[in-house]
Parts: C-alpha cells; sequence; structure tokens
C-alpha cells in the first residue's frame, strides 16, 4: 500500500513538473513573440533548404552549444567564451529558465548562426560559382559566417544590454564595463567562437549520420527567389534591434549601426543582383 501510494505521489509530481515546464513555455512564448516569430521563420527556412532531418540537427546543435557556453561563462563564471557576464533573474517565475540560463537567450542562435551560415554560402557561391551544398560544409564558409554572426552581435549586444528601457528586461550585465557601448571585445569573440563551432559540429555530425547524402532532402522545397528568405531573416533581426536602439533614445548607438550595416548591405545587393 505505502508503495502504491509512493508512485502515486511520484506520478503527480511528475505530472505537476511537466505542466510546470509547458507554463513556463507559454509564458516564453507570450513574453518573447519577436523570438518565436524569427525561430518560426528559420525553421521553413531550414527545412525547406536542408530537410527536416538536417533541420532539426542543426537546431539541436545550436542550441545546446549556445547553452553550454552561456552557463559556462555566466552560471559557472568561467568568463568562457564570452567573456565574464551574469544573468539577472527577474523573470523565471514567468518564463522558462534552465539551469539559470533564459530558454529564449540560447534558442536565439539556432536563427542567428543558421542564417550567418546561409548568407556566407550566398557570397562563397557568387564569388567561387560553386555548388552551395559543397561551400556550406567548408572551413571558408564557417570562418565567413562566424563573422556575420560576430557582425550581427555589434548591433544586437548594445540594445539587449539596455533591455531595462524596453520589454527585453534587465536580464544580465557584465560586472566590468565594455569597450563598445558597454559590451565587452571577449564577447564579440565568443559569438565568433560559437558560431564556428555550432557549423564545423553540423558539418561533422551530418556526415557521420547521414555520409553526406544529399538525397536525405525531406521536406526540401524549391521556390521563387529562395536564397533572399536567409538575407531577409538576417537584416530582418538587424532591422529589429536597429529600431529598438533609436525607440529607446541611443541615437550614436542607432547611427554607429546603420553605418555599421550599410557597407554589408550594399555588398550583399550588389551580390545578389549581379
Amino acid at each position: 500500500m505505502l508503495s502504491l501510494c509512493s508512485l502515486c505521489l511520484c506520478g503527480e509530481l511528475a505530472l505537476l513538473t511537466v505542466l510546470h515546464f509547458f507554463q513556463l513555455l507559454l509564458g516564453t512564448i507570450i513574453l518573447r513573440p519577436y523570438v518565436f516569430i524569427f525561430f518560426a521563420i528559420y525553421l521553413f527556412l531550414a527545412v525547406t533548404n536542408l530537410g527536416w532531418k538536417r533541420a532539426g540537427l542543426f537546431t539541436i546543435i545550436a542550441y545546446l552549444t549556445a547553452f553550454i557556453c552561456e552557463w559556462s561563462s555566466a552560471v559557472a563564471a568561467t568568463g568562457f567564451p564570452f567573456g565574464l557576464y551574469y544573468y539577472i533573474d527577474q523573470t523565471s517565475h514567468r518564463e522558462l529558465w534552465i539551469a539559470g540560463v533564459p530558454f529564449m537567450d540560447s534558442l536565439s542562435f539556432t536563427f542567428l548562426s543558421y542564417v550567418s551560415l546561409e548568407l556566407a554560402t550566398i557570397l562563397l557561391c557568387r564569388f567561387r560559382m560553386a555548388n552551395a551544398e559543397r561551400i556550406r560544409r567548408t572551413w571558408q564558409a564557417a570562418l565567413l559566417a562566424s563573422f556575420l554572426m560576430m557582425y550581427l552581435d555589434i548591433i544586437i549586444d548594445p540594445v539587449a544590454l539596455r533591455g531595462d528601457r524596453w520589454f527585453l528586461g534587465k536580464i544580465y550585465y557584465y560586472p566590468n564595463d565594455g569597450a563598445y557601448f558597454g559590451v565587452t571585445i571577449a564577447n564579440f569573440l565568443g559569438w565568433f567562437f560559437v558560431c564556428f563551432v555550432i557549423i564545423r559540429l553540423f558539418v561533422w555530425l551530418d556526415r557521420l549520420l547521414f555520409k553526406g547524402d544529399d538525397k536525405i532532402h525531406s521536406g526540401v522545397i524549391d521556390y521563387r527567389l529562395k536564397p533572399l528568405g536567409s538575407v531577409g531573416l538576417y537584416f530582418g533581426v538587424m532591422g529589429f534591434n536597429i529600431f529598438m536602439t533609436f525607440w529607446i533614445g541611443e541615437t550614436l548607438i542607432g547611427i554607429t549601426g546603420v553605418i555599421i550595416i550599410l557597407p554589408l548591405l550594399v555588398m550583399i545587393l550588389l551580390t545578389l543582383r549581379f
């Protein structure tokens, strides 16, 4: 009888834990709708371009890599690879946090690293006139994609650091002010490192699990102007953060961001045009 009661109690606790998890997940979606809009667009682009198996593999690798690195830097306080920073837990009762890391934070790396890789692939294909599948697996693509994702963070992090002035909220801080509008150089290098690890792990596991078989493309759809999807999401994320920068009154940061964006935007437009 005692064992039966214990099993029932364990079952109820497990059910409550699962319900609480989904309650926090729903709270995250409600609190961070812009993240999940970007994520939904990413899923469509990744599945229609890579196939659902490869898209799933990329998503898992990107999330876990980002989570481990964020936990290492902020929770374990090693400072690797993003430099030392700390999360401010003001929303764990409203949204999902995992082991001291906001779920939406690590999730963002899935679409940020993917669009950076696709943008790098587009650029390299145009300049080298090579097959996109082959280019995507090269070291050059990984290095260029990592630079492009670091480029994104130059726009994202200054406004994210001021999250208390918009609906993001104050979720983290650097114990020592950084050189770029409060952001440390180590953080930018960390973004480069994380993107590079995500892409190379994906390439390695793709070859290991699928033997590099290009026929595993369940879910792939060809549609007009397909490459523009990833370009649009990349600059959509940039545009959203630039808009929020001006919205909170940080004109200098906003103008700096626009100046930084323009050369890349012009290069992409010329590449797609010619």
